[in-house]
């Protein structure tokens, strides 16, 4: 985001590099003071609140709620004299949109400046953020909690105890609750709807599950990081059932209730083709290039070597990261289609998405969460592994966070999770060989190191991990960057993070590939 406002004392300070060299020299303590203090004040200060052009990343869901209470439907994805696409366009499919005017009419009724068209434009206010978070607490609460209750009541082992400690697990996950409630998002919504779709195919309700998948889908497109499992194990089963009788049967069941589905939710849009066409173009921004800002994976990382984005075209950067994706995704995804398991399917939805974050275009730092999900749902069954992503997962988004002033809740509620998960789900003790899945490494080592003690070295990478994480994230508030490096921290917190994403990849990927049979077949009748 650009800004002619220099000013060190303003809600963008992080843009002192901009100034000469000796305004730089004198406002560096300033500036990292002010960093510091909005950090511990994030319901106060918001990422470049009150500053234009953009006024923040909070102004986008107000404008939308804007554009969409004032405008026709088939102005919203248009260039209009009434809805500059630069100005926060809309770029999310049908249903975000549809959300947003159910929340502007909401806000009407509150405070009809919320939503005046142009003029509303930049409005900030405690009570106009208030009504934003209790939005987002509403929808949490109709769509996302609903479906974490269920799942672990319903696909958990152990006594109703532990399924309220697993679930409350996965409620205190920070990088959800830091991304939605203090960077004013909803993936609460995409990922319940998400959630609903497995509970439903995990009941045998193939039918709901498809309808709930497509309409987070039509929520989110990054939901694609999900599509294949979901289109792996519908097919698998079809074809279980044989595709010369029952199996073909449901199979026509299913698409038919996807492209209902779809059409339901476009149905707006279909009656003029240039519609359908204009949102998907907003949908799949290519222009926007290979990667944004400082993110944790491939392309961010090994252009801190080679400079990916200057010396490959950019239909190279496409091919290159179609094919890599495609790469990682197809082994855990055919596994997936030749046994449609529910242990299967969630380790398939680890590992999609997670190749999807790692090697596909145009991947925003926030997207870790679509794997953020599914690791939740095997948390009960790997506790220590999953706790560790999860910590990983919101250790990679610090940049942002720190950029929206969200210091003080990502240290208290890191910490929480990590002490939470580690009691409530005994972690630490749950962390044998077996426990761990590591009978693929066993196998690699047994005849070299055959005396190894792998579970030991596991926890005491996590300890190590969890050191490094906090060290980064000291220095990164309270150290000042080299001037010819100003982006030091930012890339190491990347760099960092990558490491372990790649890592978790290929552990996910063997546990899934090379486990013939789970302990116990979780799929439960209601």
């Amino acid at each position: 985001m650009n800004s002619d406002d220099t000013s060190v004392s303003g809600g963008c300070c992080e843009n002192y590099l901009l100034l000469p060299v000796k305004k730089q020299d004198e406002d560096a303590i300033l500036c990292r003071i002010n960093i510091i203090r909005r950090s511990l004040y994030p319901f106060i200060y918001e990422r470049c609140a009150g500053k234009p052009p953009m006024f923040g990343d909070y102004e986008a869901q107000r404008h939308w709620q804007e554009l969409t209470y004032n405008l026709p439907v088939h102005e919203w994805y248009f260039n209009t004299t009434n809805n500059d696409l630069n100005y926060w366009g809309l770029d999310y499919p049908p249903l975000t949109a549809y959300h947003s005017l159910a929340c502007a009419y909401i806000a009407k009724l509150f405070n009809p400046e919320w939503v005046e068209l142009h003029a509303s434009r930049g409005y900030e206010s405690h009570s106009h953020k208030l009504f934003m978070r209790a939005t987002v607490l509403f929808a949490d609460a109709l769509i996302y909690i609903p479906a974490v209750l269920l799942y672990c009541f319903y696909f958990c082992d152990g006594s109703p105890k532990q399924k309220v400690a697993t679930a409350f697990c996965i409620l205190m996950y920070p990088g959800l609750m830091l991304i939605d409630y203090g960077h004013f998002q909803y993936n609460g919504v995409s990922l319940g709807l998400a959630l609903w779709g497995v509970l439903g195919l995990g009941l045998g309700w193939d039918l709901f599950g498809s309808v709930a998948f497509v309409l987070a889908l039509n929520y989110k497109q990054m939901e694609l990081y999900h599509a294949l499992p979901f289109f792996c194990y519908l097919l698998g089963k079809c074809v279980k059932h044989g595709l010369n009788g029952q199996g073909f049967f449901h199979l026509v069941k299913i698409s038919l209730t996807v492209l209902v589905t779809f059409a339901l939710c476009w149905m707006p849009f279909l009656s003029d083709p240039k519609q359908p066409l204009q949102v998907l173009h907003r949908l799949f921004p290519v222009g926007r290039g290979l990667f944004e800002d400082k993110v944790a994976n491939t392309w961010c990382s090994l252009n801190v070597l080679i400079k990916i984005k200057t010396l490959l075209s950019r239909e190279t950067q496409l091919f290159l990261s179609f094919a890599l994706t495609v790469l990682f995704v197809l082994p855990s995804s055919l596994k997936l289609l030749s046994k449609p398991t529910l242990w299967q399917f969630k380790l398939a939805l680890v590992n999609s998405s997670l190749a999807f974050f790692l090697f596909s275009f145009q991947v925003h730092e926030k997207s870790i969460l679509l794997a953020a999900l599914p690791v939740c749902l095997v948390i009960n069954e790997m506790p220590l592994i999953a706790v560790w992503f999860l910590l990983t997962s919101t250790f990679s988004m610090l940049p942002l966070l720190l950029k929206d002033g969200l210091l003080l809740p990502y240290v208290v509620t890191s910490l929480a999770f990590l002490f939470l998960s580690l009691y409530l789900l005994s972690a630490l003790e749950r962390s044998t060989d077996e426990e761990l899945r590591l009978a693929p490494y066993r196998k690699l080592t047994q005849h070299f190191l055959p005396k190894l003690n792998l579970s030991r070295i596991v926890k005491w990478k996590f300890w190590l991990s969890l050191v490094a994480m906090a060290a980064l994230s000291i220095t990164s508030v309270w150290l000042e960057p080299p001037a010819k490096l100003p982006d030091l921290f930012p890339v190491l917190v990347s760099i960092f993070s990558f490491l372990h994403f790649l890592g978790f990849v290929i552990y996910f990927n063997l546990v899934q590939l090379m486990e013939p049979q789970r302990r116990k077949n979780q799929k439960k009748t209601n």
